[in-house]
């Protein structure tokens, strides 16, 4: 059963490169990493690991290489979702390859697949970081070593991952999985943020994963009443003025009251008091703001904010425009930016009829809103059914799902961008949601049973089972 869905996926993707040439940009966050990919460096607003991610490639040469190998991690993904649910749910394959199909024949997933941006990576390494806690009832030390590097890889692509690790770490306590096992991924994880602080300190001057405060301020610009916060210094000409605006407006708008402020240092430093304060003072609002803003997710029909461009809603285009000559990232322009990676420019090239059947799928071939929704019902319903057990193993990847979900509208803004990694783990949580338990020997009372079990594969669940029953010096 799960052939099917996977052969669906490959297809997917196939399309894709084939009408898509030979990849997707979103201005001017792809040129950003492409920039840092050929010159590595710490990124000053955003972790570098995507870019370390292109460096990597960069010896092919080709960013067609780039968009087949985030193919091949989207299919990754699905496979991952059907192991990990065949061997702790014990789920029939029907019922496995039913929650891998969200993951392998999602649009907007292979569309971010096909796009040169970090959140396929991260949604990646999440998910397979997840995947191997998951594996076992309580992970060998390499495997928590593993797990740790996974998931630190990921919070280096998107700051967000942070909060996973968290989430991860408090799920491995609860599930017992064994002080070793939970010392050797947190240890991993603090030695890998902490390292790249360093590197990011010696460039930039401070330690961090990035310089961010305007994406927080603007965040708070949605509810934020300078009536109510005690802004007396310089950061209250960062007060809202005239109607509101959607958060990314408020960055990169003329009319945001950030462009009274011309120094990016003093951008960084007054917006970041100012959104203390403002949560502060209004906490409430605060999270009412962000959850509201989460909630958009479950509508049927995907909400975007009204920016130009047909990348604004990540599908994939009718059209593509070639690119200019205007600067995209460190003094370069997209041609000079691409070329320095591949040779070529990389102006995408629209290829009929393969695009045109991709943009036929992409009007009803992903998990809407209400969808979505249901899976995490199914998934919490989990939770709830072994609440004496501490929801375990469901527990850990619903919480995941609800975080990825809830945390990037509180911090920044809503985007659907944001929705789609929330897909593999929610799945993951629904099916081991009514996953069957492991089988109990059973034989008469006055018999004495003893039980060897032996894992002998991944999909196998329980694998071997030998019972031997004495009685009365007969062994059968």
């Amino acid at each position: 059963m799960f052939v099917l869905p996977l052969l669906g996926g490959v297809a997917l993707r196939v399309v894709a490169e084939l009408g898509y040439r030979p990849a997707l940009w979103f201005w001017a966050d792809s040129f950003v990493y492409v920039n840092a990919g050929v010159d590595p460096q710490p990124l000053e607003s955003r972790p570098s690991g995507y870019s370390l991610f292109l460096w990597g490639l960069w010896p092919l040469r080709s960013f067609t290489a780039v968009t087949v190998a985030q193919h091949l991690l989207g299919l990754a993904m699905g496979v991952l979702v059907y192991a990990v649910v065949r061997r702790r749910g014990r789920l029939p394959g029907w019922g496995a390859a039913l929650a891998a199909a969200p993951v392998l024949l999602d649009v907007h997933m292979v569309q971010l697949e096909h796009l040169v941006m970090a959140d396929l990576l991260f949604t990646f390494l999440v998910t397979a970081g997840i995947a191997v806690v998951l594996w076992w009832r309580r992970p060998p030390v390499w495997a928590a070593v593993l797990a740790g590097a996974l998931l630190t890889a990921a919070t280096l692509t998107r700051t967000v991952g942070l909060a996973v690790v968290v989430v991860v770490l408090a799920g491995m306590v609860l599930g017992r999985a064994g002080w070793r096992a939970v010392a050797a991924t947190g240890l991993v994880a603090v030695l890998g943020v902490g390292g790249y602080a360093v590197w990011f300190h010696s460039v930039h001057g401070s330690y961090g994963l990035g310089q961010s405060n305007v994406w927080l301020w603007a965040r708070t610009m949605s509810f934020a009443d300078c009536s109510k916060m005690r802004v007396t210094g310089e950061e209250r000409v960062l007060c809202p003025t005239g109607p509101r605006l959607t958060p990314p407006k408020y960055i990169w708008d003329a009319e945001s009251p950030l462009a009274a402020v011309e120094k990016d240092a003093d951008r960084e430093r007054l917006s970041g008091r100012f959104a203390r304060e403002a949560i502060l003072a209004q906490p409430l609002d605060f999270l009412r703001t962000g959850v509201g803003d989460a909630l958009w997710a479950f509508e049927w029909t995907r909400r975007v904010y009204p920016t130009k461009g047909p990348q604004s809603a990540y599908v994939f285009p009718r059209a593509v425009d070639p690119f200019d000559d205007k600067e995209a990232s460190g003094g370069k322009s997209a041609p000079e930016l691409t070329a320095a990676y591949q040779g070529t420019r990389g102006d995408t090239a629209v290829v009929e009829p393969y695009a045109g059947w991709l943009r036929a799928y992409q009007t009803q071939g992903y998990v809407r809103g209400p969808l979505l929704a249901a899976i995490l019902l199914l998934g919490l319903a989990g939770v709830v059914r072994r609440w004496r057990r501490l929801g375990a193993p469901v527990l850990l990847p619903w919480v995941s799902a609800v975080v990825l979900l809830v945390v990037p509208p509180l911090i920044a803004a809503f985007d659907h961008r944001y929705v789609v990694p929330v897909i593999p783990v929610a799945c993951v949580a629904a099916g081991l949601a009514f996953g069957r338990r492991a089988a109990r020997p059973s034989g008469p009372g006055p018999e004495v049973t003893t039980t060897a079990s032996l894992e002998t594969g991944p999909l196998l669940g329980e694998g071997l089972r030998y019972t031997g029953r004495r009685r009365k010096g007969n062994m059968t």
